[in-house]
């Protein structure tokens, strides 16, 4: 085995951006309405300020009603309309959502959950990624629209399907178990490999040819672990391969179009690792909603822009979609608060989106989401938030000469790996109470409330140039990443690696000798049991702080313990650790989960041995963020207590339009943008 996990993504396109500043707008559906609703659309696109609306995502069944016939005249008319008014286009391929008469046609390519039944057609992604049929259909569709609209004055980049695997990301039919066998063939040089691998002879698996292995579907007890492990691999690169053929056909056809795909980097999905479609696009681009009842939700968003940022290479990226308001999904869909939506939309172009897109412009009246927000609301233009969409539109405009720019390069990066998280979360592990993101977002949301600048990066990515390093929860970490990590303390860096990191080699087998096997020797400590805690358990640290969920019955073998457990199942043994270099340089291990004013103290302990400061030094509570470009640099001060909060830096807020000075106030809920 040793296949390849992504290196450096970085985006190839080097034509012109699709719109002049900072492109605002939303995914544009007119085929949900009257064709006379379609000039009331474009005269409020234009008074909020819209450039770029992304098209035809759904259209598929409007487009072809039947086989091989076409109704093109509503598109024609609508792409005249918008390039009329001055308003670009991010024109889709209409995958998403393949017409009733292809699924009436062919209903084997519908999608099969891992029970065996077979789903139907009548909502969105009703799809199985292996079946030939939707390859077929959808690269044949995606070249009669490019071939039609590809040299069209207001198509200015195209949009590959929608959300890939979405709602369809693991198929269990016998398509696709056909396909994981041929994938497993090129993987492993024969069936014995794939044996010692899966560890078959656990429970007596064992296979005597690759014919007899089929995908995870559902079972008497736990599923083998290896063999999920690669049947998620197998489907993300089943979606990986859709994504290149259909970017494969735009290129061919439109090579002066840029290509783009809205990614889901938010909350708990999963589906796709990333790291490999990346390079099969010119612009990344991301969709991105809220959890309404989380409290810091501001900070998962500022982690998923910042994850976005990494994927592509430090360059400007799109928000794809986010929402005005509530959305219509979740258990209880909550109004965002007057300022939200501005807020919202200035983080995200803070952490580098040079795009602020949204699902969608105008609220349905009909379907699964007609109660999700749009930026013409049910209540019309007449609405508090139509004026919050006027507003933001206004800024963004005021905020043109920011695109281009990138996010400061930051000293600190916290590394993540989709397939070390796909196998985290695997079944029969110590606890249920340990989650793959859960210490990710608590150290970045750290380095945010302490005001330093992060990077989050795959965790194939290079590590020059960074001098704190912060390895979460890594499972299985990518080969040589521990020689990489001992390169940063060689030269004076401090990384950190916590609990459960470098257990297990790429195939889910444990590392034998003592945890963490893939870090043992760079730490200098040697684990020889875990010892999680009960259901809300907690113990107590000599240096008064508090673990939770998980401690670690270890023994230091070449580093300095700095503290250690006062109680618990592992009473008296190490909690931190760090080995030093010969130089400033220390590799530090966290054993536990630390409560959030600890984690906190500990981030401090790290960033101040590597002489790392805030991006400006200031009481706290203000998420600051600063972009550099070749005309200058403009510092983003963004506020989410309830209190003025003062700003210790000087500029021209281009949000207010007046001059800024060192210590003046951002508003409670509100954002600064300086032009230093």
């Amino acid at each position: 085995m040793g296949r390849p996990r992504g290196g450096d993504p970085m985006t190839r396109w080097a034509g012109p951006w699709p719109t002049d500043g900072i492109a605002f707008g939303a995914d544009y559906n007119p085929e949900q309405w009257p064709e006379e609703v379609w000039a009331d659309d474009v005269a409020l696109m234009r008074q909020a300020g819209v450039t770029l609306v992304s098209v035809g995502i759904f259209s598929w069944g409007q487009l072809e009603p039947e086989e091989g016939r076409f109704e093109f005249g509503w598109l024609d008319r609508i792409l005249d309309l918008l390039h009329e008014a001055g308003i670009g286009v991010d024109l889709a391929t209409p995958s998403a959502a393949p017409p009733v008469w292809l699924h009436l046609a062919h209903p084997e390519m519908l999608p099969v959950g891992a029970d065996g039944l077979r789903l139907t057609q009548g909502s969105r992604e009703t799809w199985c990624v292996s079946s030939p049929i939707i390859r077929a259909h959808a690269t044949r569709i995606a070249r009669v629209v490019a071939e039609r609209y590809g040299h069209h004055p207001a198509v200015r980049m195209w949009h590959v399907s929608n959300e890939l695997a979405c709602h369809n990301g693991r198929c269990y039919c016998d398509v696709s178990a056909a396909a994981f066998r041929d994938w497993l063939g090129k993987e492993y040089p024969d069936v014995d490999a794939l044996n010692l691998a899966w560890g078959t002879a656990f429970w007596g698996q064992r296979y005597a040819s690759f014919e007899q292995i089929l995908p995870p579907r559902r079972t008497t007890a736990i599923t083998n672990p290896g063999q999920r492990l690669d049947f998620d691999r197998f489907s993300s690169d089943a979606f990986v391969g859709h994504l290149e053929a259909e970017a494969a056909v735009l290129r061919e056809v439109t090579p002066h179009l840029p290509v783009t795909t809205n990614y889901m980097v938010m909350g708990e999905f999963n589906q796709i690792d990333y790291t490999a479609t990346t390079p099969l696009v010119d612009i990344v681009s991301n969709d991105h909603y809220l959890s309404a009842e989380d409290p810091r939700g501001w900070a998962e968003l500022a982690f998923s822009a910042d994850r976005v940022r990494g994927l592509a290479g430090g360059e400007p990226w799109v928000l794809m979609e986010h929402s005005t308001s509530a959305v219509n999904w979740q258990p209880r869909n909550l109004a965002k608060e007057p300022g939200q939506l501005l807020r919202n939309s200035l983080q995200h172009v803070a952490r580098g989106a040079d795009g602020v897109l949204f699902f969608q412009w105008r609220q349905s009246r009909a379907g699964a989401e007609k109660f999700h927000s749009a930026l013409v609301p049910h209540a019309g233009a007449d609405s508090a938030l139509f004026r919050e969409v006027c507003d933001l539109g206004a800024t963004l405009g005021r905020l043109a000469e920011v695109r281009g720019s990138v996010v400061e390069p930051a000293r600190v990066a916290l590394l993540w790996d989709t397939q070390a998280w796909w196998a985290s979360e695997l079944d029969a592990h110590p606890t249920i109470d340990l989650h793959y993101l859960d210490l990710a977002r608590r150290l970045h949301g750290a380095l945010v409330d302490a005001g330093v600048a992060v990077d989050v990066l795959p965790a194939t990515a290079t590590l020059d140039g960074y001098d704190v390093v912060l390895v979460p929860t890594l499972y299985l970490a990518p080969a040589g990443l521990s020689d990489r990590l001992g390169g940063v303390v060689a030269r004076g860096g401090q990384v950190l690696v916590s609990y459960f990191s470098g257990i297990v080699d790429e195939a889910d087998r444990v590392l034998l000798g003592g945890y963490p096997g893939a870090f043992r020797d760079l730490l200098g400590v040697r684990v020889e049991e875990f010892a999680p805690l009960r259901e809300h358990g907690s113990v107590g640290l000599s240096d008064g702080g508090t673990g939770q969920v998980w401690t670690e019955r270890l023994t230091a073998t070449d580093a300095e313990v700095l503290a250690t457990y006062a109680d618990g199942p592992a009473a008296g043994g190490p909690a931190l650790t760090r080995r030093a270099a010969d130089g400033p340089g220390a590799a530090w291990y966290l054993s536990t989960r630390l409560d959030g004013p600890s984690l906190a103290a500990l981030v401090g302990r790290l960033v101040d041995a590597a002489g790392v400061t805030p991006v400006v030094a200031q009481p706290g509570g203000l998420e600051v963020v600063r972009r550099t470009g070749g005309s200058g640099s403009w510092l983003f001060a963004i506020n989410h207590t309830e209190a003025d909060l003062p700003l210790r830096a000087a500029g021209f807020d281009l949000v207010r339009q007046a001059p800024h000075r060192a210590g003046d106030p951002v508003p409670a809920r509100g954002v600064t943008v300086l032009r230093e």
